[in-house]
């Protein structure tokens, strides 16, 4: 959304963003006013991956989903007010409300969508909800999408139209599809992640939105980066890992062992897992864009963003995904040839080290800087000249 927001920016438009509190550090440090959305994503996605279920409610569930779907949309609807389109990303309740807030102000909505596993599609399953896997014995993705639209229904159905009622909208029938639209934006570059045809919807592949960044590297990243050979980045962003100290040593000890330097997203570990040896150095936020570009492999979590900005550096991926979207991406990877996908979440030394032993192969070097020179940069382009065809100019845009 950033990345659409500058070069809507650019253009003379203005953007308001709603977002998690997460963001709001970050906001103020490129002066874009931000309106805290909900609860944190960072809590949200702790819960789905430790598999706490304290703030899942059990009881009076639609109740819980009318009481989120109005704050949600009350929200949206004063932070919404004169704009021209309503672009909404991210969880079922929270896009429900979007499209309410588009649909009392009469402006078109538009659903983005990070990859195609949120898409319907014979090509792949629907993601699998923490608590809620497939049945093993569906191997269907017509009819995984089947069961996975019921299931939408029964957790959410409820309590958006509960709360639509309220507010003079008539009832929706399909919650999933209504919130999708028939033609929902796939904002992922179609090399990395291309959207298969047939499908059932109309899906507008716009590519990746890559937030541009000119930031220098710190001085003393730079300057170890510079004193050695290239070193193996590993970094899990936001994404919490179980057993964190042990997954940061372990990877440490897996990466000198293929006889190279690390350098650690700081963050999720301790630093002092970098032990004070002169062959690790802990990072803080940085621009990664310029930092893949000068290690030799990327460990990460696999999210759309990670994945496609290691891809454009032209640097092998190890990918070890941790939920929702992330296996999919650590499929891709390795269909691509550019990298490994390693076995589930939790990492080992062993484990490790055979999925480097793939990706420090100078094939999969090579075969990532042919992927590289394919990936487009302009999606956020594309996007910003779709919205302003569609919605003319004038007003703000709003997006959450």
């Amino acid at each position: 959304m950033l990345a659409l927001e500058a070069v809507l920016r650019a253009c003379g438009e203005e953007m308001q963003v709603c977002a998690p509190p997460d963001f709001v550090e970050l906001l103020e440090g490129i002066d874009i006013p931000l309106v805290p959305l909900g609860q944190s994503s960072h809590a949200m996605a702790s819960a789905a991956v430790t598999g706490t279920t304290e703030d899942r409610p059990t009881k009076n569930l639609s109740v819980c989903v009318a009481r989120m779907v109005a704050a949600t949309y009350d929200l949206l609807a004063a932070a919404a007010d004169g704009c021209d389109v309503v672009v909404t990303t991210g969880l079922i309740p929270a896009a429900a409300a979007a499209r309410a807030v588009a649909e009392k102000l009469g402006v078109p909505y538009v659903f983005v969508a990070p990859s195609p596993t949120y898409l319907p599609s014979p090509h792949h399953p629907p993601l699998a909800w923490p608590g809620c896997p497939h049945p093993p014995e569906v191997t269907d993705n017509r009819v995984l999408w089947e069961l996975n639209g019921e299931h939408l229904n029964a957790l959410f159905g409820e309590g958006v139209n509960t709360h639509r009622a309220a507010i003079g909208l008539p009832p929706v029938d399909d919650i999933r599809d209504h919130v999708l639209t028939g033609r929902p934006w796939l904002v992922s570059d179609a090399t990395l992640s291309p959207w298969l045809r047939p499908a059932d919807l109309d899906v507008v592949q716009t590519g990746a939105w890559i937030r541009p960044d000119d930031r220098p590297l710190p001085a003393d990243l730079d300057a170890f980066l510079k004193a050695g050979t290239p070193p193996v980045y590993v970094g899990f962003g936001s994404m919490p890992v179980r057993d964190v100290q042990g997954t940061a040593r372990a990877a440490v000890e897996a990466i000198r062992a293929q006889g190279r330097r690390v350098v650690i997203g700081r963050g999720w570990p301790d630093p002092a897992v970098t032990d004070g040896q002169g062959d690790c150095f802990a990072v803080g936020e940085a621009n990664l864009q310029a930092l893949f570009t000068r290690v030799a492999a990327v460990v990460h979590h696999g999210d759309a963003g990670t994945t496609t900005a290691a891809a454009l550096a032209g640097v092998p991926q190890v990918v070890v995904p941790q939920m929702a979207d992330q296996p999919y991406w650590a499929s891709r990877v390795v269909d691509l040839g550019i990298g490994a996908a390693h076995d589930g979440p939790g990492l080992t030394y062993e484990s490790l080290w055979v999925a480097l032993r793939t990706a420090l192969n100078p094939g999969t070097r090579a075969r990532a800087d042919a992927v590289a020179v394919t990936i487009r940069t302009d999606g956020t382009t594309v996007a910003g000249k779709l919205l302003r065809d569609t919605v003319g100019r004038g007003r703000p845009l709003v997006a959450g």
